[in-house]
């Protein structure tokens, strides 16, 4: 304690040596600001964007899955072979009427918009559900197959006025079977699907069939809207012989008509392209004015971080010195209108400084002074004598006249001295 006491000035030392240190120095509160700003910005863009920025191999039914029950297989497929195949990330109903929508719901993923889908002219082909899975958490993407669903639960994504009349059966065999098209042709070489899974019901319409043993596309003669009953036929699952994979693509081209383009919806799943401000802010047309906005946003902190720097120092409500007397006296003779007087002394000065600058002898009258100050400038080839320019100077008669004469006295000034004085 004596030490800290005796030693004051050490301690003054270290405070402002600390000072000098310290960490919260412009530059420094500007770059955190600055990262602040960075960070915020892109969690708001990763958000908005997030859906397109996702892989989407979750191992679910849809078209971004790799997984045995994902449809990203048949898609690389139709696009190797020239059919157009596009993913939909938007509201569900909105594709061209021209396209084939697929849709391919899990259980517990039907909606509402699926009930004004089925009664529009949109061709709609419906994969049913059929496999029970787990994902495995140390394969991304992948799945492990915990068992089949009933066929109530296949059958739960349906809107429920379709659910009636519809039989499911399924195959005990796992034989190879030869699909049948609308023209009883076959789509392709036999294949074994394990637990084939077949519909019928009335007022339904065979379109692709298992030759001798019921429909695995059918399409309800009100709506329109077809239904698959077999996921294997198109999924990942049925990819693993060329000769699923050939009769995939025949049962595509059985109900899609040539050069059809096939729309995979994704918004069942969660990859819809939300509408929100934020994206709108993000993309054209709006994109340019949420750039003019940030560097308008940057030049106000600019404005606003260089306010902050050190005042100037005020004037004295009261001058001071030299320069008081000489504005107080000006502002006298301006308050008593008296500026035109001025012009006469103003040209004697002038003519004191130009004779002091050319070293012209003292003793000289005012009128040798003149004369003589008048040869030098015709030899220095300035145009205009001293004697004009005090007539000039008595015949002022505003402010506005001073000004004139003065701007001349200078020149005349500057031309005979070149400068000197």
């Amino acid at each position: 304690m004596t030490d800290a006491v005796a030693n004051p000035a050490q301690a003054g030392a270290v405070n402002e040596a600390g000072a000098s240190h310290s960490p919260f120095r412009p530059v420094v509160i500007i770059a955190l600001i600055l990262a602040a700003v960075f960070a915020l910005s892109a969690m708001a863009a990763l958000d908005a964007f997030s859906p397109e920025l996702s892989s989407g191999n979750d191992g679910r039914e849809h078209a971004l899955s790799k997984s045995a029950v994902g449809y990203a297989g048949v898609v690389k497929l139709m696009r190797e072979t020239g059919r157009p195949v596009l993913l939909s990330r938007g509201a569900l109903g909105a594709v061209n009427d021209e396209n084939l929508l697929v849709l391919t719901p899990g259980v517990g993923q039907e909606t509402d918009a699926l009930d004004e889908l089925r009664w529009s002219s949109q061709a709609t082909l419906l994969v049913l559900p059929k496999w029970q899975t787990v994902g495995q958490p140390f394969r991304k993407g992948w799945v492990e197959r915990m068992g089949q669903l009933t066929a109530g639960e296949a059958l739960s994504v349906l809107p429920d006025d379709l659910r009636p009349d519809l039989a499911m059966s399924s195959r005990s065999s796992d034989q190879p079977v030869v699909l049948l098209g609308p023209d009883d042709e076959p789509i392709g070489p036999p294949v074994a699907i394990q637990g084939l899974r077949t519909l019928s019901g009335p007022g339904w319409s065979p379109l692709v069939t298992v030759r001798g043993d019921g429909a695995v596309v059918l399409m309800h003669d009100d709506t329109g809207v077809m239904v698959v009953s077999d996921p294997d036929l198109l999924n990942t699952l049925g990819m693993d012989r060329p000769a699923k994979a050939q009769t995939a693509l025949g049962l595509i081209d059985a109900v899609a008509i040539p050069d059809q383009a096939v729309v995979f919806d994704l918004t069942l799943h969660g990859f819809g392209r939300p509408r929100s401000i934020l994206r709108l802010l993000l993309e054209p047309p709006l994109l340019g004015f949420t750039l003019c906005l940030l560097i308008a946003a940057g030049l106000v902190f600019w404005q606003a971080a260089n306010r902050f720097a050190p005042h100037r120092k005020g004037d004295r409500a009261v001058a001071l010195g030299k320069k008081a007397l000489a504005d107080n006296t000006a502002a006298l003779v301006r308050l008593a209108r008296r500026e035109r007087s001025m012009a006469r002394p103003y040209a004697d000065l002038v003519r004191q400084q130009a004779a002091k600058a050319v070293s012209a002898p003292s003793n000289l009258s005012r009128d040798g002074l003149t004369q003589l100050l008048d040869r030098l400038a015709t030899r220095q080839g300035v145009q205009t004598d001293f004697e004009t320019l005090s007539t000039e100077a008595d015949q002022a008669r505003n402010a506005g006249d001073l000004m004139v004469v003065v701007r001349k006295l200078l020149n005349w000034k500057s031309e005979m001295t070149r400068g000197r004085g």
